[in-house]
């Protein structure tokens, strides 16, 4: 079930001169992806929005979707006005409903991007393509570059035109954080998920670095961005571009990108996401007719 946060506007920061509402009788509805457990995702994603909320005076409300590719479908039926899209579904967003992107998140280290990582537990011996015959493989979803674009590239890469009969089974976790703490479990051989939910879930359990090993990465694409409806009010998207792009000179900003993990937030454009389309092109994939919900 999807979860409901509203987040009302409050005051802005005495240092600074307020910005105007744009329009307060309005609520923004923002998407997020299941990219890790839902809970988590809105324990990161919170504070961001009520920080945009209260500097944008209107109100916020965020959907987080059990399931990538419902956010594609919930846009028109939840009259979504943007989304945190990871690359693959910004992609699709922008492909099937001409959505455009605004900003993205730079780390601590000043890294934007992520990648896509294949790997298995060390005592597997799965190392290469060879090792993966009759083995499991879990995917995270349809829509996301590391959780599948990856993999399905990888066999390409190697030969392998059907996967499921080189496989013993291949399955949809749902969550990069699922797919990871499946194969630790040996619940699958081999997984397919992202690099920043690797190392951030590593922070927190040694095992995955002591315990499992990566043998595959994915070219670097953008790391998760907001994206915005053509359509809406260009004031509105004019102001929340404004807002995340300067809130790093804000005391109160800086304190919530420090809990988000990130150093501040930069310019995105569809030429940032240039390999992902090409990724796509390169395994056959049509993004304005790609079907991409999980058989």
């Amino acid at each position: 079930m999807s979860l409901l946060i509203f987040l009302f506007a409050g005051c802005d920061n005495v240092d600074k001169p307020p910005l105007k509402s744009v329009k307060s009788d309005k609520t923004l509805i923002i998407g997020l992806l299941p990219e890790q457990n839902i809970f988590h995702q809105l324990e990161r994603y919170d504070p961001l929005a009520k920080y945009i909320s209260s500097k944008i005076g209107m109100k916020i409300e965020l959907k987080v979707l059990p399931r990538y590719g419902n956010i594609i479908n919930n846009f028109v039926s939840e009259k979504m006005d943007g989304a945190f899209f990871g690359s693959f579904t910004y992609a699709l967003a922008h492909s099937k409903l001409g959505l455009e992107v605004i900003a993205r998140p730079e780390d601590t280290k000043g890294i934007s991007t992520y990648h896509g990582l294949l790997f298995a537990r060390k005592d597997s011996g799965i190392r290469s393509i060879k090792d993966m015959a009759g083995k499991r493989l879990a995917f995270v979803d349809k829509a996301t570059t590391a959780g599948y674009l990856l993999p399905l590239a990888y066999f390409k890469k190697y030969g392998i035109d059907n996967y499921r009969n080189y496989l013993k089974e291949t399955y949809f976790a749902g969550t990069h954080e699922d797919v990871i703490n499946d194969v630790l479990d040996r619940k699958t051989d081999i997984g397919a998920a992202k690099n920043t939910v690797f190392y951030r879930l590593a922070e927190q359990d040694k095992r995955i670095l002591n315990d499992l090993i990566i043998f595959e990465r994915s070219p670097e694409v953008p790391e998760n961005g907001l994206a915005m409806r053509k359509d809406i009010d260009i004031s509105v998207r004019t102001k929340m571009k404004e807002i995340l792009l300067d809130m790093h000179n804000d005391p109160d900003g800086k304190k919530v990108l420090k809990d988000f993990g990130a150093s501040r937030f930069v310019p995105t454009s569809n030429d940032d996401y240039k390999p992902v389309f090409e990724y796509a092109k390169e395994i056959g994939l049509n993004l304005a007719t790609y079907d991409y919900i999980n058989e």
